[in-house]
């Protein structure tokens, strides 16, 4: 195996310029998740690229949003394929690029809008690929799922559905995150986003005809309290009821009210705790004759760390070891990503697996450039011992 690790580290290595080419491109090219022309020009790039590598390519048209971008390499076996996935999307106003665009300091760190979060990511995903085409490996299909809206968490689109379609039967996942400094990968990500209950009453005059009117605005009040009573922050249930709309002056009572509300939770379990305690605070009025309803399309689910991510971060981990790399560890962090998704649809994933930085949606982000070659090698070779057993190797 340790030839093996050789020929793919001395393949990355070989191609770092070309690494550093695509990044700098991609990086320049603005792509924030309302741009949707930049969207689908960094979308265009990749699919060139991937062509290129002999990667079978199509995308998937996503309402409101850029296209979907889902690459096939080595569609032919029969084996259940290993997903890389990531965004290409960012959360840069347009003219960052130009304000900022991708350079190299004398320390070594990358710098420009998305260069972390997630442009270099999506590079080594694709040299992921193309150095074990390089030592000749055809053991599993690889699958490439790029979505166009995850900075806005999918919230004006259909991408959480195609995601989860594009991603049942998978084997396993790599999430090309933003990676830590301190080498450890992601295992765990709270789910959660934005709800909302929009409620219903009676305007009327509250001078004239108090008695006739059903006010919105109360029947929130009370929601609110029902809601925020039951925030359990010791086991991560959080409902933070943020932002209040009703009502168009003190003369008149409401008729309408609308309580915009973040949850995050650690696990399914939470999750749906807070989903019976917000469908039971809409059901229920306090003021007579008002009604309400509930949007929960927007959540994200958290990503479990189940026995399969443990496994497959275990796998990583002897890899990092064997292949040269060194010392990882895991954990779990607050920030939301697909890797949600996936593990939702019962493939364990390993998240963070992208270029090590800091500054994520800021205009100081960064990324160290020796990482995004590092990294590489270790995702490849990862990718090339995994089994299908994977999840009963013993530890």
């Amino acid at each position: 195996m340790e030839q093996i690790y050789t020929q793919i580290r001395q393949y990355i290595d070989e191609n770092r310029q070309p690494m550093l080419n695509l990044w700098r491109d991609l990086v320049n090219t603005e792509s924030g998740t309302t741009q949707v022309d930049g969207v689908n020009a960094v979308c265009s790039i990749l699919r060139r690229e991937m062509e290129n590598a002999g990667i079978h390519t199509r995308v998937r048209a996503i309402q409101n949003s850029g296209d979907m971008l889902i690459g096939e390499w080595n569609p032919g076996s029969s084996e259940a394929p290993l997903l890389l996935i990531g965004h290409m999307d960012t959360v840069f106003k347009e003219g960052a690029a130009k304000e900022n665009p991708f350079r190299v300091d004398e320390n070594g760190m990358a710098h420009g809008p998305g260069v972390l979060d997630m442009k270099a990511g999506l590079v080594m995903a694709l040299y992921t690929v193309k150095a074990l085409d390089s030592v000749d490996w055809k053991e599993r299909p690889i699958k490439f799922i790029f979505a166009s809206d995850e900075e806005n968490l999918h919230m004006r689109s259909d991408a959480k559905e195609i995601f989860a379609e594009e991603a049942a039967g998978a084997l396993a996942a790599f999430n090309f995150e933003t990676g830590y400094m301190d080498n450890r990968f992601v295992v765990g990500r709270k789910g959660g986003g934005p709800v909302s209950i929009r409620i219903h009453g009676r305007a009327s005059h509250s001078g004239i005809a108090p008695e006739k009117g059903r006010s919105a605005v109360l029947e929130a009040a009370h929601k609110i309290v029902e809601i925020e009573s039951q925030n359990d922050i010791m086991r991560g249930r959080l409902m933070n009821c943020g932002m209040v709309d009703g009502g168009i002056g003190e003369n008149t009572i409401p008729d309408s009210c609308e309580v915009r509300i973040g949850i995050r939770f650690p696990n399914a379990e939470v999750r749906d705790e807070i989903f019976e305690i917000l469908h039971r605070a809409t059901n229920h009025n306090s003021v007579p004759d008002t009604t309400a309803e509930l949007d929960l399309s927007r959540v994200m689910q958290c990503m479990d760390t189940t026995d399969g991510v443990m496994a497959l971060f275990r796998h990583l981990q002897r890899t990092a070891q064997d292949c040269g790399f060194g010392e990882i560890d895991c954990f779990q962090v607050g920030g939301l990503s697909d890797s949600g998704i996936t593990v939702a649809c019962g493939v364990p994933t390993v998240c963070g697996m992208g270029v090590r930085g800091e500054g994520n949606h800021t205009p100081n982000e960064y990324a160290e450039v020796e990482s995004l070659f590092q990294r590489s090698v270790l995702a490849a070779c990862a990718a090339y011992t995994l089994n299908d057993d994977f999840a009963n190797t013993a530890e």
